[in-house]
Formats: structure tokens, C-alpha cells, sequence
């Protein structure tokens, strides 16, 4: 069960990414949690790229008779790459506020016993080798809650 809670919520995220367009429409999104050494090993990536994916899942039975009755931890991790270290945090930063608005618009009732309060965090890495050239990322963690039978 809940496994199949965490890929609804993936799949709840991937449908409001989509639906934002903009400059989130155009990215590359993926539903999985991978390191960037090996995406790139794995296949063609373009940058910037969006992974989404389900960190943490708690049922912490807040009503009883529910099967599952808690929260998702839910990442969209941000990668952009740069032959140029000025230009890496820059677009990077840019992505994250697309992102971040998003998540703004998308508060309240998501459906299937899901729902959004609003709030979220984000944190930024190190820029390092990879890409092209130069590669630097940023989560956002958010959580979701959920009430399904």
C-alpha cells in the first residue's frame, strides 16, 4: 500500500510540473532518484532536468480507521549544468523559483485523498564536475498529506 501511495504522489507532482509550463514545461522531467554521474552514464540527459521522486513516507494514523492516514516527503531535485560557473547558479536559481512557484499555485485539495498546505524547503549543493563542464544541484522537499481509505 504504501508504495502505491508514493507513486500516486509522484505522479500527482509530474501532473502539476506538466500542467505549470512555462519554463518547466520545456524541462526534461524524470520520476526517479538517481545520482548524476550515473544518469549521465545511463543516457542522453539535458540540462536542466527535474527528478521527482518519493523521499519519505509516514502513516502516523492522524484518523484512526484510515488504511493510510499521514504524510509524503516529497523532492524535486534540480540539476543544471554550464560550461561557465557564473552562468550555473544563475540558471539554476531561476529553475527553482519556477519551481518553487508552482508549488505556491498548487496548494489545497489534490485529489485522491491528497493534499498540499503550501509549504517547502530547499537546499542548495556545491557546483562540481559533470555535464557540461560544470554541474550544480538544488532539492526541494516538500510534504504531502494524506488521508485514503
Amino acid at each position: 500500500m504504501a508504495t502505491k501511495i508514493g507513486s500516486l504522489a509522484t505522479q500527482k507532482v509530474m501532473q502539476r510540473i506538466s500542467a505549470a509550463g512555462g519554463a518547466l514545461g520545456e524541462m526534461q522531467v524524470h520520476r526517479q532518484n538517481v545520482a548524476a554521474d550515473l544518469a549521465e552514464q545511463s543516457g542522453t540527459v539535458r540540462y536542466p532536468v527535474l527528478l521527482v521522486y518519493c523521499e519519505r513516507i509516514v502513516n502516523s494514523m492522524m484518523e484512526k480507521f484510515r488504511t493510510f492516514s499521514g504524510t509524503l516527503q516529497m523532492s524535486i531535485e534540480v540539476r543544471q549544468s554550464s560550461d561557465r560557473l557564473e552562468a550555473l547558479e544563475d540558471g539554476l536559481e531561476a529553475t527553482v523559483d519556477a519551481v518553487t512557484q508552482m508549488l505556491c499555485a498548487s496548494r489545497g485539495d489534490w485529489g485522491d485523498g491528497m493534499y498540499f498546505r503550501g509549504g517547502y524547503q530547499v537546499a542548495f549543493g556545491a557546483a562540481k564536475h559533470g555535464g557540461r563542464n560544470f554541474i550544480q544541484a538544488a532539492k526541494v522537499t516538500f510534504e504531502i498529506g494524506a488521508s485514503i481509505n
